[in-house]
């Protein structure tokens, strides 16, 4: 089967331009919880620096795709004020474009795979990458969440999320991040080079837009590695 490693980042809205109902819908529990207004603010603080998680309040800035059996791929990135000419690094092609572009060219993408490869991806990028999909009027070319147990999926769109696979769907009680299992099985972790998720919406504020492609293509290689761990020690 011919295999594809799906990578998403992502940023969330400016809440201060946001209008006033969706400013009560997104906080009115906390005005309802905190005990006071040092519990408030931390809360508030907590809301806005999560909007990214969501695709109702965020958008995807990259979506990094790598063909896990001929070691190549792409980075398709969000460079609004910043030209970006197209140019390859490493077999990795760094294109700049709209989000509804990158969004059309991965389902362009998909349609030539049978199985999609993600950490994490059945509850964060496949989800956003649909709901987002949708928002530009985008229809999905394969079913990457029809299943979620490999036995009961199809054939010509097999989803791999490697934590429902490393935590057993679940049954151990720390399901432990990307960087935690890349680290015990030796592999190179996405954040050695000091970089996190976290760091991304202030790199897009910052323009540094070719940075967070770069470190799209860090998760990608470490998600490829922790398949062939999978699938070489793990994998029944």
């Amino acid at each position: 089967m011919s295999k594809l490693v799906i990578d998403i980042e992502t940023i969330g809205e400016t809440f201060d331009e946001m209008d006033g109902t969706t400013k009560e819908v997104l906080t009115h529990w906390i005005r309802e919880e905190a005990k006071n207004d040092e519990e408030f603010n931390k809360s508030l603080k907590d809301i806005k620096e999560g909007l990214g998680f969501s695709p109702l309040t965020g958008q995807i800035v990259a979506i990094g795709l790598l063909d896990a059996e001929k070691n190549n791929g792409g980075v398709y990135f969000q460079s609004p004020d910043v030209t970006v000419n197209e140019f390859s690094e490493n077999d990795i092609k760094f294109v700049a474009l709209s989000e509804k572009e990158i969004l059309d060219r991965f389902w362009q993408v998909a349609k030539n795979y049978d199985q999609f490869i993600t950490f994490n991806g059945r509850a964060f990028d496949i989800p956003y990458i649909i709901v987002r999909s949708a928002v530009h009027k985008i229809r999905p070319t394969k079913d990457l969440m029809n299943h979620r147990y490999l036995s009961s999926q199809r054939n010509d769109a097999q989803h791999i999320d490697l934590l429902d696979q490393l935590s057993f769907y679940g049954a151990v009680k720390k399901k432990g991040s990307l960087h935690l299992w890349c680290r015990a099985f030796g592999i190179t972790s996405p954040k050695a080079q000091g970089v996190t998720g976290d760091d991304v919406a202030a790199l897009f504020k910052n323009k540094q837009y070719l940075d967070i492609a770069k470190y799209n293509v860090g998760d990608l290689y470490a998600t490829r590695d922790l398949l062939k761990y999978w699938e070489n020690y793990i994998k029944f």
